[in-house]
């Protein structure tokens, strides 16, 4: 039986998806290390967690009730840290996955947050911005009592944006009675956000990879990449590696794909997407399946939308020689054995998307000294964060023979526990 093996086997039955994939990485990571299983129980199970119930008067005068949750799964090294994400996938077991990868996210990259996520159970594409607002505002009133710039500082994510952010400050400085600009990130400059935020995981992203493509040997200009998911990241990312050089030929959105085999117009491809909310239609492309999008052969694989979208049923088929994870768990530990053993190059979601929090951490130091810096300033600082952990990750790997993602969550798990033993245990 092999490590994987081991510690699918001894992920909790109850845990589901994401969780799961969470649980055997850091299963896998335990015994890297030579942990005992206290560590791991400790390192397993969230710090504190809450779930509300969220009335909402909608528009027409009816009441219905969604339920919302947050997750803090570490606060060892700093108040916790997490976006805050509206779909109606959204569960507690997925909740607690995303706020752990934030945990070693922010260990790995060395930013002083734990890991932290919220979720609220609802399509935010059925519910007008009046009703959207009423859900913040009284999700944000429940779990009050564990927010703060020192406690638990929420951000973006799925389904939400900047003005999420701006009702979550309102509400959440209102009941201080002053205003608090630290208690999210994202928010809109005016309100003291930083500069290069809505576009710091993207960028993050493709620092990574071309420096994951360069040590492959594969030279950015000219290179061919495929994004699955035209979102938040998956956007962005898409037009900062065309400016680089690199040849987009494949996107996806959740209602379909494009493809391009000398390379799609990324400006045109966003002109088309403001238009028409999708990138279906798009003229200069052919229509493609979207799994296609995950086995195009191509230089560069960025999957960047959902959790599992590389399983053990597609993995064989992925042809790109790098794998760059922008979205968060986007492949399953089966799926990353299957990779491994075919020599593709994965770069782990706690090292690829880490832009977010880390410029989410700059606007947090920003807002706490009311000094805001330049966006060439914020950009250069990100580049050397992401370059740095990197540089770190691959030689950590090289020097123990593990998989980059093995050797990032070892690194981060690392940190952390470290953390927890220099602090004790109270009383």
């Amino acid at each position: 039986m092999t490590a994987l093996d081991l510690a699918r086997a001894s992920a909790p039955d109850t845990a589901t998806g994401p969780l799961r994939d969470a649980l055997v990485q850091l299963r896998d990571a335990i015994d890297v290390l030579g942990y005992d299983e206290g560590t791991y129980a400790m390192l397993a199970t969230p710090r504190r967690e809450m779930t509300v119930s969220v009335p909402l008067r909608r528009d027409d005068g009816s009441i219905t009730v969604v339920t919302g949750h947050r997750v803090q799964h570490n606060l060892s090294r700093g108040p916790a840290k997490g976006g805050l994400r509206y779909s109606p996938d959204v569960t507690l077991d997925e909740v607690r996955a995303l706020a752990m990868w934030m945990t070693w996210k922010c260990a790995l990259l060395d930013v002083p947050y734990g890991g932290a996520k919220g979720g609220v159970r609802i399509d935010p594409r059925a519910f007008s911005r009046p009703e959207l607002e009423r859900v913040t505002r009284r999700w944000t009133s429940e779990v009050m009592p564990i927010l703060g710039p020192d406690q638990d500082i929420p951000a973006p994510d799925v389904g939400t944006d900047e003005r999420t952010m701006a009702w979550i400050m309102d509400t959440f400085s209102v009941a201080r009675g002053h205003t608090v600009l630290g208690v999210v990130t994202g928010k809109p400059l005016a309100l003291g956000g930083s500069l290069g935020r809505a576009s710091a995981t993207s960028r993050g992203v493709v620092h990574v990879a071309l420096a994951a493509l360069r040590h492959r040997g594969i030279e950015p200009a000219g290179a061919r990449a495929a994004v699955q998911g035209f979102g938040k990241v998956g956007r962005g990312a898409a037009v900062f590696l065309a400016e680089a050089g690199v040849r987009v030929t494949h996107v996806s959105d959740q209602y379909g794909a494009v493809a391009a085999a000398t390379g799609l117009d990324i400006a045109a491809l966003e002109r088309h997407l403001d238009a028409t909310g999708s990138v279906v239609g798009f003229a200069g492309g052919d229509a493609v399946p979207g799994a296609e999008v995950i086995e195009a052969d191509v230089d560069l694989l960025v999957p960047a939308a959902i959790e599992g979208v590389i399983t053990e049923e597609n993995a064989a088929r992925v042809r790109a020689q790098v794998v760059v994870e922008g979205a968060n768990g986007p492949t399953t530990p089966e799926a990353d054995r299957i990779l491994e053993d075919a020599g593709r190059l994965v770069v782990p979601d706690i090292l690829a998307n880490a832009g977010g929090v880390i410029v989410s951490y700059f606007e947090w130091v920003q807002a706490n000294q009311a000094y805001w810096w330049s966006a060439p300033e914020v950009e250069l600082r990100l580049e050397e964060r992401m370059l740095r952990g990197w540089e770190r990750v691959l030689g950590h790997a090289e020097a123990h023979g593990l998989s980059l993602r093995r050797a990032a969550t070892a690194l981060a798990v690392s940190s952390v526990a470290e953390a927890h033993l220099l602090r004790g245990l109270h009383p």
